[in-house]
This record gives structure tokens, sequence and C-alpha cells, in this order.
């Protein structure tokens, strides 16, 4: 495929946004296929397909006004696209090359076949299938008759409470988790769900979570950006610092496991890591087969952001390593901590807004979204570091930070995420 002029994106929220921000300052031409005429990225798009994002008949249209078409994120319809690809539209990454990625479960056999370290797991519904092991001289056959009465949910062998519960598709934010501290809990959730829509991971003990967003070209080459630190707040991305200034061995062991990815998929584009990092050494979380949120920080501190690199993967050119313009960065994200109206977003939390701005060094995103309630996200504010030496850094981080909850609180609640 030669290089596209013009790009689709199906979806268009803050992440396709920045997208458009990226193609505008590039030149290239960005349609969008989303649901609401005030989703972040209409504004900016060059045209808009207002349809659903699994609206196939929707993205054949997209099609039709653009040379290559990616995603905002991973909830699409896979099938129903196949037809499109046959007919040779230019999906980017290719649709078999998503296919693991968008869901957990696959994703989790995914590290499995290629022995990437990942948490230990087992899908919901096989507590409901655990086979009885016959006793000595039992006779096979009648061991697995069924029972007379319908048996509780038993854990497999090897695990124990806490457990970590999630849903396999459309959990977001802390959206479809569920942390599992007994057998009671086991059961309101499979009262509550479809078990074979969910996974459940062992909860792992971490000193702290790290991230990289990497990037392939359509020539196989990979790149990355630096990997950084991420911090959670009621399993939501409170902050990200960059870089994460870990020993050489951590930073190619994480490049590596990227890179490893990237290419047994033959996957185009750039696709997003998260990693707990703690007395077991590294361990991947989540993958994200798009733009990510521990990645905004690179729009003002790196040389090419990763909506950059999306872009010049998918029109087909050739990728080279980002560098960072300044010592580092920190990007906290405005999650909503109160109730605001949603008639007009653009004028919520405009003080604050007003007050984050005139920081030194600051970068204020706000997303435009119709509605701001309690602990959506609303914006990101990137604040570019001075200091060379990386515990002097941190440490002007963590001031920075502080300047920024005086004027933007952490929305009500304690945090509620696994730590060790």
């Amino acid at each position: 495929m030669g290089p596209a002029t013009s790009i689709g994106i199906v979806g268009g929220g803050q992440l396709a946004w920045m997208l458009a921000q990226a193609a505008r300052r590039r030149g290239v031409e960005l349609h969008v296929q989303t649901p609401g005429p005030q989703d972040p990225a209409v504004g900016l798009a060059s045209s808009v397909v207002q349809a659903e994002v699994r609206d196939v008949a929707a993205t054949r249209e997209l099609a039709s006004r653009c040379s290559a078409i990616s995603f905002e994120n991973e909830w699409v319809d896979l099938e129903g696209l196949k037809a499109l690809a046959a007919d040779g539209v230019p999906f980017v990454p290719d649709l078999e090359a998503l296919r693991p990625l968008v869901c957990k479960r696959s994703q989790r056999e995914l590290l499995n076949r290629f022995n990437l370290p990942s948490p230990a797991w087992f899908p919901l519904d096989r507590v409901m299938e655990l086979p009885e092991v016959p006793a000595a001289g039992e006779d096979p056959a009648a061991a697995s008759a069924p029972p007379a009465t319908e048996a509780p949910p038993q854990l497999p062998q090897g695990f124990a409470y806490p457990l970590m519960a999630k849903a396999a598709s459309g959990g977001y934010d802390g959206k479809g988790t569920a942390v599992l501290r007994s057998d009671a809990d086991l059961e309101a959730l499979l009262e509550r769900v479809e078990a074979s829509n969910w996974i459940v991971e062992e909860f792992v003990a971490f000193d702290l979570e790290l991230a990289v967003v990497a990037a392939r070209d359509q020539m196989g080459d990979v790149v990355c950006l630096p990997v950084v630190q991420t911090h959670q707040h009621q399993q939501v991305c409170d902050w990200v610092l960059a870089p994460y200034e870990a020993n050489h061995a951590l930073q190619q062991a994480v490049r590596n496991m990227a890179a490893s990815l990237l290419t047994a998929l033959n996957y185009v584009g750039v696709l997003s890591i998260e990693l707990f990092y703690g007395p077991r050494g590294l361990m991947i979380n989540e993958l994200a087969p798009r733009t990510h949120n521990s990645g905004h920080y690179s729009i003002e501190a790196c040389d090419l952001s990763q909506f950059d690199l999306q872009l010049l993967a998918v029109s087909g050119q050739q990728l080279r390593e980002p560098a960072l313009q300044a010592p580092g960065a920190l990007m906290v994200n405005l999650l909503g901590f109160e109730q605001r109206s949603a008639e007009d977003p653009l004028a919520a939390y405009e003080l604050q807004r007003q007050a984050l701005a005139a920081l030194p060094d600051a970068h204020l995103h706000w997303y435009g979204k119709a509605g701001a309630s309690v602990g959506r996200k609303l914006g990101h504010v990137t604040l570019l570091l001075q200091q060379q030496d990386p515990a002097a850094r941190r440490q002007e981080a963590m001031q920075r930070l502080e300047q920024v909850r005086q004027i933007w609180p952490l929305p009500p609640g304690s945090d509620a995420g696994q730590s060790s």
C-alpha cells in the first residue's frame, strides 16, 4: 500500500480529537465515524460519518472517503469488517493482527502463547465446570454423572483470594472490574454477569506501574516512546511521569516485549502496553491496540508524539525513534470531581482551566465532552519538567502535581486500585 493521503478513524472521542490535531499539523485529511454530533473529534475532522462504531455499512461509507482506516478503540465488529477487507478496504492495523488484542481473554491467551510474563488467569465460567477427580477404584463414568444438586463454584487449583475479575471486553477506566475476596464475592459476581464474558486473574503485588507506547511501520521497523510510570486513582489513570529512569536492562526488556508482540502479529500502527513492576519483575497487565492515555505527554515532550507515530504508520511512512524535547514531563488527567451540567461542556470548570493554563510550562487539553460527571476524563494537563537529575526531577514532578491538586482536586473516594 502506498502512502495514504487521507485517513479514516472509526471513533470520535478524545483520542481521535488529538489525532485530528496532529493530522492538521501534518496536512493529512482525517475523516471520522462517530455516533454523536458533539463528540470531541467532530469539530476538527475533514468529514464525519455519524454512526455507531460497530456500524459496518457506515464504515464502508467512511472507506469511500479515505485511503486507509484505523481505529480509536478496540470496540469494533471484526467479523462484520471482514467483508470490507475482502473488498480491498485497507485497515491499519490489519484485522487479523487486531483480532487477538480486542478482548482480555484473547490477550491473555496471546501472552501465554508467546511466553511473555503476565498474571495467572482463568475464564470465569471455569468455576462452574471443574471436573471431579474419581477416587481410587471409582468408575470414571460414575464420577462424571451429574450431581444430584448443583455444586457451588470452586476456584481452580492454584488460585486463592483475593482475585481480580475483569470483563473480557468493553471495560475501561476501572469499569468492568471487580475485586473478589471471598466465595460470597464470587457468587455475587456470577449472579450479575455473563460468566463466559469475564476472566479472573491473580491479584498482583507490585511496587509501581509502567507503560510504553510502541509503533511499527509497514517496513517492519519498531520504535518506542520512553518508558513511563503511571499512577491510578480508583483504577483510572491519575498521572504519568516521563521518563521512568529505569536501569538499561529493564528498559530493554520492555522494548523487547513490545517488539516481539508487534513483529509476531505483523502489526502496523501504535500498540500500548501497561505493566506491573515489583518483586516478580516485569509483568504485562494489559495491551491496547491504539494510542493511549499514558502517551499523551508526548504531544509536547517529544519531537514525535504517539499521534504522529500513528499517522505515519497508517499512511505508510517510515518511523524513526522519538526523542524527548525536555528533561521530562508530568501528565495529569483532569477527572470530573463534581457533577456539572452537560448543557455547555466548553464552559465547565472554566475558572479551574484558566488557572491550570496559567501554570509555568503547562499545556492544557480540554476535550469538550458533553457531560462532566464525577470521575470522567474531561481533559489533561502536561507540565514540562526542567531538572536533569532523575531524583530531583521526580521531586519537581511531585511539587508540580501538588500545584495541580490545589486547582483541580481528585474525585471523592478512596484509591481502590491494585497495589502491594
